[in-house]
């Protein structure tokens, strides 16, 4: 049986060091102590940043030090884990030390990728998450849990949606979705802060629409989504990925305040109208 908490993935979009990776890992362990009866909480950060827009952006430790990096923040702060592979073959690497196998929307349709990181899950007993691309209908995501489902059972597969391409440098997010793809018997999650994108709305660099961020996820919580995806840093201005959306950390807890409470009179009235 599947949980019912609200699940968070919540981290820095990117490792810029192990001093400050560690940090917000222990500063959201302690925003989310107070919500541990309703949320299921994982700490996420990348150690490669493989589809940055410009050649000269920061992309991360590597897959090495990152693991390294995280399997450090996992066991000092008793934390789950999830981040992004960008290789078939980086999924078995991942499977020891992190807790939720990622795909990046831009590959989510490659084979390989769902079929490696999927291997890779149930030889651990781990999840796959699977972002939607930008370019794919909700109703398209059924083949992608098609593929999973060739290694996983349904309660260990997501399906994250992060926002359609809406002409140019633009991305909108269709609420309707979260239902249609939890038709497919899988838990979804909102991506509240790279829906915020305006891609390559800087050209050398991603824009955003960060003031977004809380009406969209109260949107998305309303309209059935099983969790949160959101990157945070303490000084988003400067951070070395995706400064336009990430959500300042101090922020991390009134926000939490909001959409908590949102999601447990949602659920119950889901509960409710399925009786």
């Amino acid at each position: 049986m599947m949980s019912k908490k609200l699940e968070v993935y919540a981290g820095p979009c990117v490792i810029e060091d192990e001093s400050l990776t560690l940090s917000i890992a222990n500063t959201l362990r302690e925003v989310l102590k107070p919500f541990e009866k309703d949320v299921d909480f994982y700490f996420k950060a990348s150690f490669d940043k493989a589809n940055r827009t410009s050649i000269h952006s920061f992309r991360g430790p590597g897959l090495e030090e990152g693991l390294r990096i995280l399997e450090k923040a996992k066991n000092e702060f008793d934390l789950k884990l999830v981040t992004d592979f960008h290789h078939p073959d980086q999924a078995n690497s991942l499977k020891d030390v992190v807790d939720v196998l990622q795909i990046p929307a831009f590959l989510c349709r490659q084979t390989d990728m769902i079929i490696e990181g999927a291997k890779s899950a149930k030889a651990k007993n781990r999840t796959l998450n699977i972002k939607k691309g930008q370019f794919l209908s909700p109703e398209e995501t059924e083949n992608i849990v098609t593929k999973a489902k060739n290694f996983l059972t349904n309660d260990k597969i997501r399906l994250t949606e992060r926002g359609s391409s809406f002409g140019y440098n633009n991305l909108i997010v269709d609420m309707g979705s979260f239902m249609i793809m939890k038709s497919f018997g899988v838990k979804t999650l909102f991506d509240a802060t790279h829906s915020l994108q305006r891609p390559g709305g800087n050209k050398t660099f991603t824009a955003g629409k960060r003031e977004q961020m809380m009406v969209l996820s109260k949107a998305a919580i309303s309209a059935g989504a099983d969790g949160l995806f959101f990157e945070t840093h303490p000084d988003p201005q400067n951070a070395k990925s995706d400064p336009a959306t990430c959500m300042d950390l101090k922020h991390v807890k009134k926000y939490l305040e909001t959409i908590v409470p949102l999601y447990i009179i949602n659920l119950n009235l889901l509960e409710s109208l399925d009786e």
